[in-house]
């Protein structure tokens, strides 16, 4: 099943029209309804957007949920999502569980890129930053600031737009851990 798709069925199962999705997400109408027949693809940041008014996370979207205990995941067929717009390659880590509320994400962001902005998570949403290499530039709430380098982390609640910038010499090595976890 395609990202449109995966998106329609969980506003069905919501019971949001395309008005109210768009009411909740900031993305228009006519925008929703191209990436769900599949005519449109959304970047990153709009799919976060559209993720977060559905009070889902984008690994539910980009990847077949799966309910064993033992799971591996082998490279070349882990769900990778790139985004033409920042560079940002997003390749997941862990299995889809929607009931464990854990993500584990490695994303590559490109020498002189930079994200934009993600949008606010809903509370109790955590973040969890290790940079293996690169350096990189972590913005909260679009007023703070914070520099890492290989080998540094940060933790935040994600509560906050935030965004993150590479301010090396080379691609940007990050993992990211994404908890919803209470």
């Amino acid at each position: 099943m395609e990202i449109g798709q995966r998106l329609k069925q969980h506003r069905l199962e919501k019971g949001y029209s395309l008005q109210e999705l768009s009411d909740r997400s900031g993305v228009s109408r006519s925008m929703l309804s191209k990436i769900e027949r599949g005519e449109k693809n959304p970047t990153i940041n709009l799919l976060c957007e559209i993720v977060e008014a559905l009070q889902i996370t984008i690994s539910q979207v980009i990847d077949e949920p799966t309910q064993r205990e033992v799971i591996v995941t082998r490279k070349d067929k882990r769900p990778v999502l790139y985004d033409e717009n920042s560079g940002l390659a997003r390749h997941l880590l862990s299995p889809t569980l929607p009931s464990k509320g854990i993500e584990f994400v490695l994303n590559i962001l490109p020498k002189g890129h930079q994200t934009g902005n993600f949008p606010a998570h809903q509370k109790n949403v955590r973040e969890h930053i290790f940079v293996d290499s690169g350096k990189l530039k972590v913005i909260l709430d679009n007023t703070d600031s914070f520099f890492l380098e290989a080998g540094d982390s940060i933790y935040f609640e994600a509560d906050v737009k935030h965004g993150f910038v590479n301010i090396g010499e080379s691609d940007c090595r990050y993992f990211l851990v994404i908890s919803s976890v209470e």
